[in-house]
């Protein structure tokens, strides 16, 4: 017979099952969203994860579909084997997304009770498995469906540090293992999980003391467990330097070079104070944290000597609480508030800037995994303002616990959409460098060019001459057909960064729009020097190579294209027109100009072809009557030649 659930104040399982309960009647109104930002990019967009046949080669390629996969130093194959399996089953319906990210809370959570249940007494892992369950800082995670990366590896994380902290003081072969695998899920979810070695170390000396003296009975304890975290790490790392090129992310936040050239501390300060207030003041929320919204500070002010001053106070304050008994389940010890310090700063430790720079200055959606110790010093705090005032601290948390989850409900449908996403961020942060970038997207797309080139001009001198920012922008400038700016930023970012593949593609693709094969023959050979496996460059230089009557190289090239993918550029079927020709077969050669017209979709393109019918096959124009050289460099379409509004991003 079944045993009954007790009060969660008394039963494990109950309190459990108490708070994932919670989250997801808390976020159940993301089950209503629909795909934004970076969905688009990473699932809608990304034909790869959307097939079984083509899944298995996305697991092995970078997170980030395309050339700028590499560019950004992610792989995650195990977040992108989720969203494929996902958009699978559901036939590309959001709703699958969303609940799956619920029901995934809901199971973080309750692994957040049981892990500080073995730490703690069971009413302070209960408050703080609630905090956990409802905190605004989560919607990030939560409401947005790639997300799912972070829920992903903090799950993992979670069951192994419960299968360590349940398990012997000396770890079996058995035990290692398995939290190997569960490591290697975590790795291959999001790249923060790397820290979960150090978590476990801090979770063994948190539950008991461990002198420099007792290091070496601890090794002879543990060494099984850490040899197999180390090989496990090991694999992934060398994963990541064959499939990206890199260890670590090449780029550091967008808009904060200057990091790498002065002392940083003067923004982290600032930074600091913005992880506290995240977690006990979560009114303002941002979907990003770039300049403006947190300056680069070139030296110190208010904002920042408090923040330093706050930190050195959590930091003092831990050390000493550090010192005080052993963790355990049956006695509240002062030493959780440190733990709870400690975790977070080891597991932020990736994306914090200190040791080295990363991706961004802030976001929301990293504090999923650090938030667990934050939790647990949380529920250390309601305990213990208990034993002194029992009503009042209970009181004091009820009410935390609702402005918390108001405020989660009313945030979610900020990720509802991509307009209301966008939105959102430019009315709240309309002077920062990313608000500026989106508003010239949205200009581009309702065809306000004067106003697009304000905005993303306005964009630059925010966040700098980042390689992501000119090449993104240059791409959506190409999508209308205003060449001429696209390439003159292109050429400075290869300038900048002529480690890089993308901005030569993107010249190279420019160039064959316009039809100069000589052009494009340069640019296609530059990219694919950097990185082999883009078969959009390999048919550009294919055709280039074929104009001239390099016919081993072109078939070569060809060759290569059709092994990485079947992609239908019109510059792909002029290599048939060339191979007709050189075999005297007339019909092959009107076959494929016929072809290539009907996978033209720019007007550049289209008189650029036309030019090559009529100069190099003699046979009618297709266009009434034949526009003749293509714009100079630097000039914009005809007006009338463009379709704004079309070509959304």
């Amino acid at each position: 017979m079944t045993k009954r659930l007790g009060s969660p104040l008394r039963d494990v399982r109950a309190a459990a099952a108490v708070v994932g309960i919670v989250a997801a009647v808390i976020f159940a109104n993301t089950l209503q969203n629909r795909f934004a930002y970076d969905d688009y990019h990473i699932i809608v967009n990304n034909a790869a994860v959307q097939s079984l046949e083509s899944l298995p080669g996305a697991m092995v390629s970078p997170y980030w579909p395309g050339l700028y996969g590499r560019e950004l130093g992610l792989w995650r194959p195990v977040t992108t084997a989720l969203v494929g399996v996902q958009w699978v089953l559901g036939a590309g319906s959001p709703v699958l997304f969303h609940a799956v990210n619920v029901v995934a809370h809901a199971a973080a959570s309750a692994l957040v009770l049981l892990l500080l249940a073995a730490l703690m007494p069971l009413a302070a892992a209960f408050a703080g498995g609630l905090v956990f369950a409802v905190h605004p800082v989560h919607v990030e995670a939560v409401a947005n469906v790639i997300g799912v990366a972070e829920i992903a590896s903090t799950i993992p994380v979670l069951v192994a540090c419960l299968l360590h902290v349940r398990g012997d003081e000396r770890t079996g072969w058995e035990r290692a293992l398995g939290i190997g695998g569960l490591y290697a899920l975590a790795f291959g979810a999001k790249e923060s999980a790397v820290t979960l070695p150090a978590v476990l170390f801090v979770l063994d000396a948190a539950r008991r003391r461990i002198a420099w003296r007792d290091l070496a009975a601890y090794a002879r304890d543990r060494w099984r467990l850490y040899v197999v975290l180390a090989l496990v790490a090991a694999a992934m790392l060398a994963g990541r330097w064959i499939i990206l090129g890199s260890i670590a992310s090449p780029f550091g936040p967008m808009g904060a070079d200057l990091l790498a050239e002065i002392p940083r501390i003067w923004t982290l300060a600032e930074i600091w104070m913005h992880y506290v207030r995240l977690w006990v003041f979560p009114l303002d929320l941002a979907s990003d944290y770039s300049p403006d919204v947190i300056p680069i500070s070139t030296g110190w002010h208010a904002a920042n000597v408090t923040g330093l001053l706050l930190a050195l106070g959590v930091l003092v304050t831990a050390l000493a609480a550090w010192r005080r008994q052993a963790l355990g389940p049956h006695a509240p010890s002062a030493r959780l508030a440190s733990f709870g310090v400690v975790w977070f700063i080891v597991t932020i430790s990736p994306v914090s800037n200190v040791l080295f720079l990363s991706g961004v200055l802030l976001a929301e959606r990293t504090f999923y995994l650090p938030s667990v110790g934050l939790a647990a010093a949380t529920g250390w705090l309601v305990v213990r303002l208990a034993r002194d005032r029992p009503r009042g601290a209970w009181v004091v948390l009820a009410a935390a616990l609702l402005l918390a989850s108001a405020r989660t409900w009313t945030r979610t449908p900020t990720w509802r959409t991509n307009a209301t996403m966008l939105g959102t961020l430019i009315e709240d942060y309309p002077h920062s460098g990313r608000s500026q970038w989106i508003l010239g997207d949205a200009f581009l797309r309702i065809g306000t060019m004067e106003s697009a080139l304000v905005s993303y001009r306005a964009a630059i001198d925010l966040l700098g001459t980042h390689y992501q920012l000119v090449t993104e922008i240059s791409q959506r400038l190409m999508e209308v057909e205003y060449y001429g700016a696209a390439e003159g930023l292109l050429r400075y970012a290869w300038a900048d960064h002529p480690e890089h593949a993308l901005a030569p593609s993107l010249l190279a693709a420019i160039r064959a729009e316009r039809g100069d094969a000589a052009g494009t023959e340069r640019y296609a050979r530059a990219s694919l020097e950097l990185y082999d496996s883009d078969p959009v460059r390999h048919h550009l230089l294919a055709w280039a190579l074929a104009t001239r009557g390099a016919w081993d190289a072109a078939r070569s090239s060809r060759r290569r294209a059709e092994e990485l993918a079947q992609v239908r550029t019109w510059q792909r079927w002029l290599y048939d027109a060339y191979a007709g020709r050189r075999r005297s077969e007339p019909a092959e050669v009107r076959g494929a100009l016929d072809s290539a017209w009907a996978t033209v979709r720019t007007q550049t393109g289209r008189r650029a072809l036309d030019s090559i019918r009529v100069a190099d096959f003699g046979l009618e124009p297709r266009l009434e009557p034949l526009v003749g050289a293509s714009p100079a460099a630097g000039e914009p379409p005809d007006r009338d030649a463009r379709r704004p509004g079309t070509r959304g991003r």
